[in-house]
């Protein structure tokens, strides 16, 4: 069993103010008991659109934010998912890059966004570089498997069950899920089916506004919701364990029956 912690804040364009923010809710959930704790989309840095300002803050993964995401990690030890706008070397674009720092200080796992937030009249591809499609990251946790995925990947049911398919018995999930018209709606129920067509948990870590649509959530493989936050700034903690994920997937054996696997495009 796992105790798992979503952390629910909006991000702005200061990042050592986005730091401490990380840092406290972290505490917050780590005196609760969490051992994994997933923060949103964008955490370093948030902008008010999509734009260069994402590529002016980007940072290497050995630059001080995601070396400071590290050291959150060792003093609460704690797995800590969050998302971050990694410069690539090189390159005009940055990548929407999620890491997984794990108590001992190391990276964990290192995911870079697929699917780029090119719709509702945004063009995420402006400014980021869609990440290669490589094996699924993913990391033990007291003997779950934990996958990563991005925000606009949720809308994508085969990105969910290719992480699914290599192991993953939880999936974190960082999102800005931009507001707007039906957009709450969206995410919950989405949220909700991801964990129910594959009989997993879904950790999904949210800003609220004004950033995005907030409702963070932990929802359990039948699609129960364990935790949520609503609009407000906080954490929310549930349990994941193998032995429910068995039973779930004893009584609706759907991976088994399934008759089409996930290729790549």
């Amino acid at each position: 069993m796992v105790e798992i912690a979503v952390a629910q804040f909006c991000a702005g364009t200061d990042k050592n103010e986005n730091h401490l923010t990380v840092r406290n809710l972290v505490g917050e959930a780590a005196a609760r008991g969490a051992r994994v704790v997933v923060a949103p989309e964008y955490a370093m840095y948030t902008a008010a659109q999509i734009d260069e300002r994402l590529v002016e803050a980007a940072e290497p993964l050995d630059g001080p934010f995601v070396s400071g995401l590290l050291e959150i990690a060792a003093e609460f030890g704690v797995h800590l998912v969050a998302g971050v706008n990694e410069a690539l070397a090189g390159d005009d674009h940055v990548s929407n890059t999620l890491v997984a720092a794990a108590p001992d200080g190391t990276l964990a796992a290192v995911y870079r966004k697929i699917h780029l937030y090119d719709a509702f009249g945004y063009r995420e591809s402006d400014v980021i570089r869609a990440g290669e499609i490589t094996a699924p990251a993913t990391f033990v946790v007291d003997g779950l498997t934990f996958g990563m995925q991005t925000c606009y990947d949720l809308r994508f049911p085969e990105v969910t069950r290719r992480i699914v398919d290599a192991g993953a018995d939880v999936v974190a999930l960082p999102a800005q899920w931009i507001p707007g018209p039906l957009k709450e709606d969206h995410w919950t129920t989405l949220v909700r089916a991801r964990a129910i067509e594959n009989t997993v948990y879904v950790a999904a870590a949210d800003q609220p506004a004004r950033n995005g649509s907030g409702h963070s959530m932990i929802v359990d493989p039948m699609g129960v919701v364990l935790a949520s936050l609503g609009e407000r700034t906080g954490t929310a903690r549930a349990e994941a364990s193998a032995e429910r994920i068995a039973e779930v997937r004893q009584r609706n054996p759907a991976l088994t029956l399934r008759r089409f696997a996930v290729v790549e495009r």
